[in-house]
């Protein structure tokens, strides 16, 4: 398992962040760098700085940090940080209940990216994945994704993937067991020692197409608990999606609302004559 040095040098790790978070979730002001670090404005500062001398980020019209071109390259079509915002409580419920760390995850073309992680704090865990991108058909969210498509787009899908799948019609009966069931199975196919369950956020046509996962070290992993941690899984994730659909209409009475105030305004409706 990949997890944190144990002399991880700080300033670059939170530079990296700083740069995946510009790369994932859009405009980041200085004050809103700091807090999510939570180190000093100063500091935060200076880190941003370093990354627009590198081309990682630049600053825009209203003086806010963006992705540079480095990171342009391979940025999200749809910044994911609404989804990152709403999913995170449930995430730390699920790694509370559950004892082991979770992760939400959005795929990219025939990779997965993680774009949050809820820790456990176990001492032998699954570390961090902010961040981190992986072949879409070995992750247990992007199996999970996969195969909640339909057998026609999922064969277009491989035959234009560089993923190097050797035997894509194992692979399409492997998708058609986890549409089944529900849930997806990573048994060490990522990493050694790690085993991971991950499971679809149902999604709205708004929505991004994401998954989360429950990941723990193989020495930990029970198959007789399977069932209990995809049920947590299935519950989580349809938490999530309710939260994103009411966090949507929030979205459009607000936008309907400003636009009969000003249509009424417009049209003089309710105006005193003087």
């Amino acid at each position: 398992m990949k997890n944190k040095p144990t002399y991880g040098i700080d300033s670059v790790d939170h530079a990296l962040r700083l740069a995946t978070v510009l790369q994932q979730e859009g405009p980041l002001r200085v004050t809103e760098a700091a807090a999510r670090l939570g180190v000093a404005r100063s500091t935060a500062h200076r880190l941003l700085a370093m990354l627009v001398y590198r081309d990682f980020a630049e600053q825009d019209h209203d003086r806010r940090y963006v992705a540079g071109p480095i990171l342009r390259a391979q940025q999200m079509a749809e910044p994911v940080s609404e989804l990152r915002r709403i999913a995170l409580p449930h995430l730390a419920i699920l790694t509370t209940r559950t004892m082991e760390t979770s992760n939400l995850m959005v795929l990219v073309g025939d990779q997965i990216r993680f774009v949050a992680t809820a820790e456990c704090d176990q001492v032998l865990r699954v570390g961090d994945r902010e961040g981190r991108v992986l072949p879409a058909h070995l992750a247990s969210g992007g199996r999970a994704l996969l195969a909640a498509l339909e057998p026609d787009a999922l064969r277009a899908f491989f035959d234009q993937s560089k993923a190097g799948v050797a035997d894509v019609d194992a692979l399409l009966r492997s998708l058609r067991r986890i549409r089944r069931q529900g849930f997806a199975l990573n048994d060490e196919l990522t990493e050694a020692g790690l085993t991971a369950i991950g499971c679809v956020v149902p999604r709205s046509p708004q929505s991004l197409p994401a998954a989360i996962s429950l990941a723990m070290p193989t020495a930990r992993y029970q198959r007789d608990r399977l069932p209990e941690w995809a049920n947590l899984l299935a519950a989580t994730a349809e938490a999530i999606a309710r939260d994103l659909a009411l966090a949507a209409e929030t979205l459009e009475d607000e936008a309907y609302d400003g636009a009969s105030a000003g249509e009424r305004a417009e049209s003089g409706f309710g105006a005193v004559d003087g």
